[in-house]
């Protein structure tokens, strides 16, 4: 479904990305785990067209979207849920859900019925402001906003950052709930046990670069993996 070849991004004279490949199937988990500034962000935010690639290319279900621009690629059925939320603090939560659809002219009632399914606090908390929601509730707010352009591929960034322990619980089960509805998912985490826990495939990055791929359940057991990532030492 997404397939991404040799993809460089320089920032100032930095190579952030250096020449990653990896690819996505239809209807999979993909999770890429690292540290801070390994590149995971920058990876995500070059898929969806908002930085531009040095060299290499990304293609989505054949098509080469390297140079298409990002409104364009949400409307093929990629979207981005972004580190930190970004929910708008001084509009309604049913408001944030409908910024979602901007580029669908369409009825939106079935699909914000399915977000308030999928995230019962919001229909309570429809008519509040979207900066008085918990964490939580605002990367539940996030996630539903996302899920209103029918994407066919959700990369999530960093969604349990910030969060409590049963709060993030509560994520990664939504996260497989939408993923069992038939939609894509690929996630970036730094809290690595559960990103592998519930991922088919996972990808290590370090500094750039992919150092490690396999099964999620086998890169779980991996020594080094839960040594670095994990908190377990040998």
């Amino acid at each position: 479904m997404l397939k991404v070849n040799n993809l460089k991004v320089n920032f100032g004279g930095i190579e952030a990305v250096k020449g990653i490949s990896f690819e996505v199937k239809e209807g999979e988990i993909v999770t890429l785990i690292g540290s801070n500034g390994a590149g995971k962000s920058t990876t995500l935010r070059t898929i969806s067209g908002i930085v531009k690639p040095t060299s290499g290319s990304i293609e989505f279900e054949g098509v080469d979207i390297t140079k298409i621009n990002s409104s364009d690629i949400v409307k093929m059925g990629i979207t981005l849920c972004p580190e930190g939320r970004r929910v708008f603090p001084d509009m309604t939560v049913l408001e944030n859900i409908r910024i979602g659809a901007y580029l669908r002219s369409d009825d939106l009632t079935n699909d914000i019925e399915r977000c308030y399914k999928l995230f019962p606090i919001l229909r309570e908390r429809k008519k509040q402001l979207a900066g008085t929601l918990s964490g939580g509730e605002q990367q539940m707010l996030a996630v539903a906003r996302s899920l209103m352009s029918r994407p066919k591929i959700m990369m999530l960034d960093e969604p349990s950052l910030g969060l409590a322990p049963l709060v993030v619980q509560d994520i990664f089960k939504i996260i497989q709930e939408i993923n069992s509805e038939g939609v894509t998912i690929l996630l970036i985490e730094q809290n690595a046990n559960m990103a592998l826990r519930i991922a088919n495939k996972a990808y290590v990055l370090e500094t750039g670069k992919i150092t490690m791929e396999g099964l999620g359940k086998e890169l779980l057991e991996n020594e080094s993996i839960k040594e670095a990532y994990l908190g377990k030492k040998k």
